[in-house]
């Protein structure tokens, strides 16, 4: 009964949400109107799970003196003060010192690692581009046609510009459509596996 009951929890649940989709009951859209409102709440209990694990594991590390713990002690002094400079409502007013840490502190934070992070794209892509191969020397083609439309040049603009529009419009939309079905067509097959008690990974067990 510790692996059925589950299971047989997930079958229904799976059942009666791709049954509403082609059934159109007032009972069984309400009941997938309260799914939601639950997936919701499991959302808040898994972010509550989430903030013990970054206390934990920073905890750990700063009571070990482990390599970099100065960063944990900065990462705990954050995440308790916005949680005592956020816990009113009064907190998300425009001016509050909770929205002066996040407009100004937080903010400029992730445009930095955003930042840091264009640097490796960048590095990733001199790293393609290089024109060893066919394949490789149409991608670079590709890559300064986009690029090259955004640039003035002249007489040339016009011609660069409709070209790069059929790049984007063309293979480019047909390679975003064969992704997407891809995924799609995954996330379906997962979904079944997960229904039918194929794929048990969520419940610890392989």
């Amino acid at each position: 009964m510790r692996w059925q009951i589950p299971l047989l929890i997930v079958l229904l649940c799976g059942v009666v949400v791709a049954v509403q989709y082609f059934v159109p009951l007032e009972e069984l859209e309400f009941i997938y109107e309260n799914a939601l409102d639950w997936i919701i709440i499991t959302g808040v209990f898994a972010m509550m799970l989430g903030l013990w694990s970054l206390f934990r594991v920073s905890i750990s590390k700063v009571q070990n003196k482990a390599p970099g713990w100065g960063y944990n002690l900065i990462t705990l002094a954050g995440l308790f003060g916005m949680l005592f400079l956020g816990y009113r409502v009064e907190s998300l007013a425009e001016g509050s010192l909770f929205m002066k840490l996040f407009r100004y502190v937080y903010i400029p934070i992730q445009a930095t690692m955003f930042s840091l992070l264009a640097f490796y794209v960048a590095s990733a892509a001199y790293r393609a581009f290089r024109a060893r191969t066919v394949v490789s020397t149409i991608l670079l083609a590709t890559a300064l046609i986009i690029m090259l439309r955004m640039i003035p040049l002249g007489f040339l603009s016009n011609w660069n510009q409709v070209l790069a529009n059929w790049i984007l419009t063309v293979p480019n939309m047909a390679a975003k459509r064969a992704i997407a079905m891809g995924v799609g067509l995954g996330m379906i097959a997962t979904a079944l596996k997960i229904v039918l008690g194929i794929e048990r990974a969520y419940m610890g067990r392989d």
